[in-house]
């Protein structure tokens, strides 16, 4: 099922030359993480934009959930939908449980439901409530911000999230400790997201699925894995790196290379998650010796991972 539906979308501003959204259509299924990708002034934060009408498409329809959006008011679609940008956007003079109750204080929610709520939330980021409920956002890191401003946009419980680079401003370590915290709750809560990065690094660990699009338009619309060995065409191949096939290794995630087996089991075999880098199940393999390793999604096996699948996964491509 999609969650979100674009259907020959563009949006040309007042006076510009050419789209910054240019008859863009596909679809976005249901509990996918999918990261839109490209240099700046491609149309991606753009069309992220479109989701929630905070611009109109000049022509064009998007559809959540099945249901054209221009059909739903603002203030109603928006409460679907969470939201969570780059410099976090948590209002200064609210403390941190004021500002993740500001949703579901519009849902009219009871006063008893929303304390519980943002315990809840600020647990599930890991801040714990007794410490960081009465803060102010001044009083914090801009990681601590940024947990803050992903506890809000999921306070309504949306099935859709939209994340306009929200890790752009802040350090690399922070940076990666909150894509692994992205990668964390979305294992548990599957939620639909569209997250817009132009770091290639961060676009190969976080998506199920890449949208990539340059000058307005989608050029490629896949998984990592196809999108690293078979792009579609020149400026993806060069945008992805795709003939560096070590740092290759390092970026794809097991489970785009392992055979799924419904009948998995542990049988002795080393064992690797499959949300790991294919590098590293590499050492693993030549560190044990093992014609396969066992593949596992949180602690229970769901198929196997081979030197040939891993190989398979480097084959040289030339440039389309």
């Amino acid at each position: 099922m999609s969650a979100i539906q674009f259907d020959q979308v563009s949006l040309q501003f007042p006076g510009a030359a050419r789209p910054a959204v240019d008859q863009c259509s596909c679809e976005i299924s249901t509990g996918r993480l999918v990261v839109i990708l490209g240099p700046s002034g491609c149309g991606k934060t753009t069309l992220l934009k479109m989701v929630n009408r905070l611009y109109e498409p000049t022509s064009g329809k998007i559809y959540l959930n099945g249901q054209d959006i221009r059909q739903v008011k603002v203030t109603q679609l928006r409460q679907q939908i969470g939201y969570v940008i780059q410099q976090s956007g948590l209002f200064p003079h609210m403390t941190v449980a004021q500002n993740v109750a500001v949703v579901p204080k519009l849902l009219g929610w009871s006063r008893s439901r929303i304390q519980a709520r943002i315990d809840e939330l600020l647990t599930l980021v890991q801040l714990p409530p007794q410490e960081y409920r009465d803060r102010y956002p001044a009083q914090m890191s801009g990681g601590q911000q940024q947990r803050v401003g992903l506890a809000r946009a999921l306070a309504g419980d949306p099935a859709v999230m939209l994340m306009d680079e929200p890790f752009g401003a802040i350090d690399a370590i922070t940076r990666a400790t909150l894509q692994d915290e992205v990668l964390r709750l979305q294992c548990q809560l599957q939620k639909t997201i569209l997250f817009v990065s132009h770091d290639v690094e961060e676009a190969l660990r976080l998506g199920d699925r890449l949208l990539i699009m340059e000058k307005g338009q989608i050029v490629q619309y896949d998984t990592p894995f196809n999108v690293l060995t078979r792009p579609a065409n020149e400026f993806v191949y060069h945008l992805m790196g795709a003939d560096d096939r070590v740092r290759q290794l390092g970026l794809l995630r097991v489970e785009t290379a392992m055979q799924r087996s419904p009948g998995a089991s542990l049988n002795g075999e080393p064992t690797v998650e499959q949300r790991d880098s294919l590098r590293n199940a590499l050492s693993l393999i030549l560190k044990t010796g093992a014609k396969k390793l066992t593949v596992l999604d949180q602690g229970s096996p769901v198929g196997i991972l081979t030197l040939e699948h891993i190989r398979d996964s480097a084959t040289p491509n030339s440039v389309p």
